[in-house]
């Protein structure tokens, strides 16, 4: 085979194994006389299913759902929190390896840990305070002494607080480092390539993200800048362009948009470029949803009852969105593979527990 037919029957096989996406019709789950306000995706009782977790507006109780592992799920079961938990995350705090929970208390002003028991139960509530309102959570090891410590966005005292964990699902007093107005939601990554993790928040009032570089010890500098659009509300961090650097996605509530800020690998970013979403967009996650190994976005628009899927080309930028219907007022999503098919899943909080499985056609088993 020749060189020119070689490079064709490569490409002949890369078109074979990308997925034509599309989702099937949300399937919802009802959560209570409250709807969820967040979801994350995780194995709770340790059945190589995926579970979900949500919290629920202006309720008091983190709600799980057990996975069947095949798109359904079972009635939720309840365990208390305080009042009104904005956020929910997961991860293992004790280091017996059962998943637990972490939620943001908002109008409580405390981080509630539900440790698990590896059953998909779990164990009361332990709180920590915070100053007012927080609105998000990040886990991740901020002093490098192998123990998961949280990161959360204070909103109206305008601070990212800092709980240095045990080891154990105890934690220290917070530290508190200042942030621009509202932070709305915050995410973490090594910005500087100096091995020491960093934090970005989405400061909501000052319409633009602020980077905390850290020292390593759980303790950080002040925050750097950069233009977001109006609003910014949820933030993550990935490689976008595939040039080994971590970018910054934000959703812009007002303008309709998710920005993308290429990362130029010493902790400073370039502007944002702009890709349209649905109505007032809310949460935002990463996946690749069509499986041709490039990052694509899941969007939450909380104006049009949908989500958008901006599919990416692996250079920082993305196509036009696709929508899918949910339920009404989508403020949070996740992804995972819900169904065990190899393909990626959607769930999302809306006025119910959405779910929509991905049904990718001329993918390779």
């Amino acid at each position: 085979m020749d060189y020119v037919a070689t490079l064709h029957f490569v490409a002949l096989l890369f078109v074979a194994s990308v997925c034509n996406f599309t989702f099937a019709p949300v399937v919802s789950y009802p959560t209570g006389p409250h709807p969820p306000d967040s979801v994350a995706v995780g194995d709770f009782n340790n059945d190589t299913r995926l579970d979900i977790a949500v919290t629920t507006y202006r309720g008091s109780n983190a709600g799980v759902f057990l996975g069947y592992g095949n798109g359904t799920f079972a009635v939720q079961a309840t365990f208390s929190t305080d009042y009104n938990p904005w956020a929910v995350t997961i991860a293992d705090f004790n280091n017996d390896t059962r998943l637990d929970i972490a939620v943001a208390n908002g109008f409580d002003n405390n981080v509630g840990v539900l440790l698990g028991y590896g059953n998909g139960t779990f164990a009361a509530q332990t709180t920590f305070s915070t100053p007012s309102n927080p609105w998000a959570i990040a886990v991740a090891d901020f002093n490098n002494d192998s123990r998961l410590d949280i990161a959360v966005a204070n909103h109206d005292s305008n601070t990212v607080g800092v709980l240095l964990g045990y080891g154990n699902g105890t934690f220290t007093a917070q530290t508190t480092f200042t942030t621009g107005t509202g932070p709305y939601s915050v995410a973490v990554g090594d910005f500087n390539n100096d091995t020491r993790l960093d934090i970005v928040v989405a400061n909501f009032g000052d319409n633009n993200v602020g980077v905390l570089l850290g020292n390593g010890d759980g303790t950080f500098a002040a925050q750097t800048t950069f233009s977001a659009g109006n609003n910014p509300n949820w933030i993550v961090v990935r490689d976008f362009n595939n040039d080994t650097r971590l970018d910054i996605a934000v959703t812009n509530g007002p303008d309709n948009t998710v920005g993308v800020l290429l990362g130029h690998g010493n902790g400073t970013f370039a502007a944002q470029t702009t890709f349209s979403t649905g109505k007032n967009p809310q949460s935002l996650t990463v996946g690749d949803f069509n499986n041709d190994n490039r990052l694509d976005f899941a969007v939450a628009n909380y104006g049009t009852a949908s989500v958008s899927i901006l599919l990416g080309y692996g250079n920082g930028t993305f196509a036009a969105q696709t929508t899918f219907p949910t339920g009404n007022n989508p403020d949070g999503v996740a992804t995972g593979d819900l169904n065990n098919d190899n393909r990626l899943d959607i769930a999302v909080a809306s006025s119910t527990l959405g779910i929509l499985l991905n049904t990718c056609y001329c993918c390779a088993p």
